[in-house]
C-alpha cells in the first residue's frame, strides 16, 4: 500500500478539520456579536418604556417645563429608530441626545421640591439612573465582541473562510468626545 495517498488522506483531513473548526468560531463569535446586541436593545426597550411614565409624572406639575419634555421624547424616539434599525452610528448621536436631555430633565427637577420628593418620580428616577449604568456595561460588552469579530475575521488563515462565507465587519459603538462629557447643569439653567 503506497503511502503518498494515505499521507495525503490524512492530510487532507486535518486541512478539512482545520477550516471546519476556523469556520466554526467564526460562527461563534459572530452569534456573540448579535448576543450582545440583543442585550443592549433589551435596555433600551426597558428605558423606552419607562421614560413615558417620567414625562407624565413630570406633567403633573403644571408649571414644569414642556420643551424640556419634549426634548426627552423627540431623544427617545430618535433612539428607538436607531436601535430598531441596527444602525449603531445612529445609536450614538441619539443616545447623545438623550443622555443631554434626560441630564436637562433632572436639572429642570431640582427646581421642584414636591417633585423631588415625589415617590413615583424617585423611583423611575433611579431606574432610568440604573439602566444608564446598565447600558454603558453591555456596550463595553458589544464593543468587546465586535473587536474580537473583527480581529478573528481578519487574521489569516480565517479571513480567507471569512470572505468567502461573506463575514464583514461591523462597526464600534461609538461616541465623540463632545458626547461623553458630563452634561453642563449650570448651562441649562441660563
Amino acid at each position: 500500500m503506497p503511502i503518498v495517498p494515505i499521507l495525503l488522506g490524512i492530510l487532507g483531513a486535518v486541512a478539512l478539520f482545520y477550516a471546519v473548526s476556523l469556520y466554526n468560531n467564526l460562527v461563534q463569535i459572530k452569534m456573540a456579536v448579535a448576543k450582545a446586541w440583543a442585550n443592549i436593545d433589551v435596555l433600551l426597550k426597558q428605558r423606552h418604556d419607562e421614560l413615558p411614565k417620567l414625562v407624565e409624572v413630570c406633567k403633573q406639575y403644571k408649571h414644569f417645563e414642556q420643551e424640556t419634555l419634549e426634548r426627552v421624547i423627540s431623544a427617545r424616539a430618535q433612539v428607538q429608530a436607531a436601535g430598531n434599525g441596527q444602525n449603531v452610528a445612529a445609536l450614538g448621536q441619539a443616545e447623545n441626545a438623550l443622555r443631554s436631555s434626560l441630564g436637562g430633565l433632572f436639572a429642570v427637577a431640582e427646581a421642584y421640591p414636591d417633585l423631588k420628593t415625589n415617590q413615583t418620580y424617585m423611583q423611575l428616577q433611579s431606574r432610568i439612573t440604573g439602566l444608564e449604568n446598565s447600558i454603558a456595561d453591555r456596550r463595553e460588552f458589544y464593543n468587546e465582541s465586535v473587536n474580537i469579530y473583527n480581529v478573528g475575521i481578519a487574521q489569516f488563515p480565517a479571513s480567507l473562510l471569512a470572505s468567502r462565507f461573506n463575514f464583514t465587519t461591523k462597526p464600534l459603538l461609538e461616541f465623540t468626545e463632545a458626547e461623553k462629557t458630563d452634561v453642563d447643569i449650570k448651562a441649562l439653567f441660563s
